[in-house]
């Protein structure tokens, strides 16, 4: 770590022990013995390759008082649990930075300095390796393009040392954080990934000062500081670029992290305006809310009205409106013109921090993948070794002078940056385009699931449907017809009169008959009445009394309708029942889209429901859903889901109520509605918090490319090291190509994973 880093990190931590200060990046759990159990989140830098984030793990995990920590390589972040009692968040920065790395907390303006200072310091040293490299390539290039015997040995040993000492300020102040992360490895007994990038480097360089300043010594004459400055150019060229692009990344996620403001304007009982800290809010407060801000709280618009962007909080990228009375979320924007919000929600509360909640929890992951690669990459590290001990004794007896330099490809050529890289890289990146679309990740490993997912099984009431009712179908009665009356004119006389209720059956009436009018002004009733468990009464302009309700109340002499499967409601007047009106549930807009879409996928598809098997029934039908099941209770649901994993098969599924948490628990993969039942959406992999089905579609989709991403970064990282190993150990990749190949390795890696979010 860099000292003056260092030294504003010691000067901050004080800070983050403050209980106030704690609340942005440390949230509070008690158990049933009253202990005090904090979960703390901080951004990292200094990292390098996956095997940093296993140190810092271990540095955390020492300390007193940690409970847990986990850490992510690819998002640079940390979670810490610890107790209150026994350590403080400027302890554990300061664990991080004894095994040199650093930290901050995972807020936005701490984080961005840390990327600042970070990406400040990687463009200085990368800087210092170009300039020099470019003036040793120029001390070099005599002796490449001199004829034999035409450059003077005095001359040609001055080029050296002039190149020799043009080498040292890349070695010692641009390669320092290469040869700091090998020696604090060493010191702790572990062999990291750039152990043999330093090894190279030193050898390269001992070797060449000596060639220099002391050719009898053993090494021959020649030199390659040349190799030696560009290999570490190239190599830091590539951690920039990687840099860069992971920095990017981060700056979209805190972006998401940060919406809410850290001052309000707080409206006091006189009308006056005091403009407090947002942890100075208080239940019941008003705030007045300027164009461009984000709402601090969960709350209710008072005054004016406006429109709000939620994509952050439900992936509806439409501004929604937002008038007197309409609920406001936390952290979404105001687009349209200054409101005053009273406050009903704050902090933990707020539907904001339930979602940031959820996206650091899935930052800190580290999947199965990931944890594997990393297992590999250790024991793939001793073979590098041990391959480049190897190939430096075979060619002391083929060529003894060309030995060392092959020792120094073979070490630098197979450093698994690319391995490391692939698997958390490209999962976080679908993890960042899903939570652009409204649906957030729980569970890193359930991408991998998702891609091969074969089996889904769909809730109905609330999943596929929504809390709402819908006109299905019209029935004209004889006496309707008679008097000429066709269904458009009853639907809009009915619809006028169900506008005095506020029933459910009366509401969806109305709507329905609001969307469909011709734009005629419609009948004016009077004296409206409603009968509980009846119905409603009201006097037209002609003067004939009307009635709306069930059909005893209307018509009790009307025959009873065949069998429906949906609710009814009836119409008439003095002549009798004109018009009965059948309802059914209203399936989400995108319902039956996505499952067509699904199918043709190649998924086999089942709606399992505790509700009525003709409703259940009826509602397959309508989606084309051959196995479907109703009176299912949770015991049922969950047997039907053991019987596909027994039969060996991937199943999700896909709920939004209590009676859903035990099978969304047991799926291999699942998903609960972002309006569901909290238990539901705490066991699910996936929250739809945009409640668009699509989005299930969507997620598969995000998860398949991301795997079919990792396969290529990883047959990309063999297949460099099939062809790249060989030809240095054949002698034919000089150390300054096998830097350059190393670097364009990983940043193939990089690049190729930040197509995932790129998707449609």
């Amino acid at each position: 770590m860099h000292p003056d880093l260092a030294l504003h990190l010691s000067q901050q931590a004080a800070l983050m022990d403050d209980p106030v200060e704690q609340a942005g990046f440390t949230s509070w759990q008690q158990d049933a013995a009253g202990q005090r159990t904090a979960e703390s989140h901080f951004a990292l830098t200094g990292l390098y390759c996956a095997a940093c984030a296993d140190v810092i793990e271990h540095a955390l995990r020492a300390e007193p008082g940690v409970v847990g920590a986990s850490v992510n390589y690819a998002t640079r972040r940390a979670s810490v649990r610890w107790q209150e009692a026994l350590t403080k968040p400027s302890q554990l920065v300061a664990a991080v930075a004894r095994v040199g790395y650093a930290a901050a907390p995972d807020l936005a303006e701490p984080a961005r300095a840390l990327r600042r200072r970070a990406e400040r310091d990687a463009l200085w040293r990368l800087f210092v390796a170009a300039f020099c490299m470019m003036q040793v390539m120029m001390y070099a290039a005599p002796a490449y393009v001199a004829e034999p015997g035409t450059l003077a040995p005095d001359l040609l040993r001055l080029l050296q040392w002039a190149a020799w000492l043009l080498s040292l300020p890349v070695v010692l102040f641009s390669a320092a954080p290469i040869f700091r992360e090998a020696g604090q490895g060493l010191r702790q007994g572990q062999v990291r990934m750039d152990l043999p990038v330093a090894i190279g480097i030193a050898v390269t360089f001992v070797a060449s000062s000596v060639a220099t300043f002391a050719p009898e010594a053993g090494f021959g004459h020649e030199v390659y500081f040349d190799s030696l400055t560009m290999f570490v150019c190239f190599l830091l060229a590539g951690r920039t670029l990687a840099m860069r692009a992971q920095n990017r990344v981060a700056a979209s996620l805190e972006a998401a992290l940060s919406r809410q403001p850290q001052a309000v304007r707080r409206l006091e009982a006189d009308g006056s305006v005091t403009l407090v800290a947002l942890r100075a809010l208080r239940v019941g407060d008003r705030v007045r809310v300027l164009v461009g801000e984000a709402f601090p709280a969960d709350g209710c618009v008072v005054e004016g009205q406006t429109r709000a962007d939620e994509a952050l909080l439900t992936g509806e990228s439409r501004s929604v409106p937002k008038q007197s009375g309409d609920e406001a979320i936390a952290g979404s924007l105001n687009l349209g013109a200054p409101v005053t919000l009273r406050v009903e929600r704050l902090g933990a509360d707020t539907r904001y921090e339930a979602v940031v909640a959820l996206m650091r929890s899935a930052l800190t992951q580290r999947p199965a993948l990931v944890r594997a690669a990393d297992r590999v990459a250790v024991p793939f590290l001793w073979g590098v070794l041990l391959l480049a001990a190897a190939a430096g004794g075979v060619w002391s007896f083929i060529d003894p002078a060309r030995a060392l330099w092959v020792m120094v490809s073979v070490l630098i050529v197979t450093c698994p940056c690319a391995l490391s890289l692939a698997a958390p890289s490209a999962l976080l990146a679908a993890a960042g385009a899903l939570a652009r679309r409204g649906v957030l990740v729980q569970r890193l490993d359930a991408l991998e699931t998702l891609a091969g997912l074969q089996c889904l099984f769909f809730d109905k009431t609330g999943t596929l449907t929504e809390d709402r009712l819908e006109l299905r179908s019209v029935h004209v009665l004889p006496e309707a017809r008679y008097a000429g009356i066709d269904a458009d004119a009853l639907l809009a006389q009915a619809g006028a009169l169900a506008a005095f209720s506020s029933h459910p059956l009366s509401r969806a009436l109305a709507d329905h008959a609001a969307r469909h009018s011709d734009g005629a002004a419609p009948l004016r009733w009077s004296d409206a009445s409603e009968q509980a468990g009846c119905g409603l009464q009201a006097l037209a302009s002609d003067g004939r009394t009307a009635r709306l309700g069930a059909r005893a109340w209307v018509d009790a002499s009307q025959p009873m309708l065949p069998a429906a499967l949906g609710a009814q409601v009836w119409f008439g007047d003095a002549r009798g029942a004109l018009a009965c009106f059948e309802f059914d549930e209203a399936l989400r807009p995108d319902a039956a889209a996505t499952l067509e879409a699904l199918r043709d996928a190649g998924l086999e598809l089942a709606l399992l429901s505790g509700d009525a098997p003709a409703r259940v029934q009826r509602v397959a039908q309508r989606l084309g859903v051959a196995d479907a099941q109703g009176d299912a209770t949770p015991e049922l649901k969950l047997a039907r889901l053991a019987a596909a994993q027994r039969a060996g098969q991937r199943v999700g599924m896909v709920g939004d109520g209590l009676n859903d948490a035990p099978v969304i628990a047991r799926a291999d993969v699942s998903f609960a509605m972002g309006e569901g039942a909290a238990i539901t959406r705490s066991k699910a992999d996936f929250i739809l918090m945009s409640g668009r089905l699509s989005d299930v579609l969507f997620a598969r989709r995000i998860a398949r490319r991301a795997m079919r991403v990792v396969r290529q970064s990883l047959a990309w990282a063999l297949a460099y090291n099939l062809v790249c190993v060989p030809l240095a150990l054949f002698g034919l990749f000089p150390p300054w190509a096998a830097g350059l190949g190393m670097a364009t390795s990983s940043l193939v890696v990089v690049f190729n994973a930040l197509r995932v979010s790129r998707v449609a």
